[in-house]
C-alpha cells in the first residue's frame, strides 16, 4: 500500500490554526475547568437552562474565525457533489454516533487523549479503526473512492 501526503495541501496557516485551537483548549481546561467538546457545548446551548458566556464566545470564534481568515486569504473553494438525502442522512448519523459515544472526535480525541481518559481513549481508537474500515471497503471492496 503506497501512502502520498499532499505537502502542497499544508500550509502555515493551518500550523497555527492547530496551535490555536490546542491553546483554546487548554486555556478552557485549566481556566474553568470546562471541555472544549463542540457537540457538548452545542447541546448545552440548545438546552433552555443556563448558558454560560464562555459558550456562546466559543460558537462566536468558531462564526468569526473563517471572516477573519477571508481579510488575508481567499476561503478555500467548497463544492458538495453529494445529494441532499445523502447530506441529512450523514448528518444525522454523525449525530447519533455524537450522542452515542458521549462526545464528539473534538472532545474525546483532542480534549479527552489531553486529560488520558480511557473512555476518550477507546473512543478515539473506535473512530479511527472506523474510519480505516470505512475507506477500505469505499475504495478497495466498492471502488468509491
Amino acid at each position: 500500500m503506497n501512502i502520498q501526503i499532499d505537502w502542497q495541501a499544508f500550509t502555515p496557516i493551518s500550523l497555527v490554526g492547530g496551535l490555536m485551537l490546542g491553546v483554546a483548549t487548554v486555556i478552557l481546561l485549566l481556566g474553568i475547568g470546562r471541555i472544549a467538546g463542540i457537540s457538548g457545548i452545542g447541546a448545552s446551548l440548545l438546552k433552555p437552562k443556563r448558558v454560560e458566556p464562555w459558550q456562546v464566545l466559543f460558537i462566536l470564534g468558531l462564526i468569526v474565525s473563517p471572516l477573519l481568515y477571508r481579510l488575508v486569504a481567499p476561503l478555500p473553494i467548497m463544492q458538495v457533489t453529494s445529494s441532499l438525502p445523502l447530506l441529512i442522512g450523514a448528518g444525522l448519523l454523525v449525530g447519533f454516533g455524537t450522542r452515542l459515544g458521549s462526545g464528539c472526535t473534538s472532545g474525546h480525541g483532542i480534549c479527552g487523549n489531553a486529560r488520558l481518559s480511557p473512555r476518550s481513549m477507546a473512543a478515539t481508537v473506535t473512530f479511527m479503526l472506523f474510519g480505516v474500515i470505512t475507506v477500505y471497503i469505499g475504495r478497495h471492496v466498492l471502488g468509491l473512492i
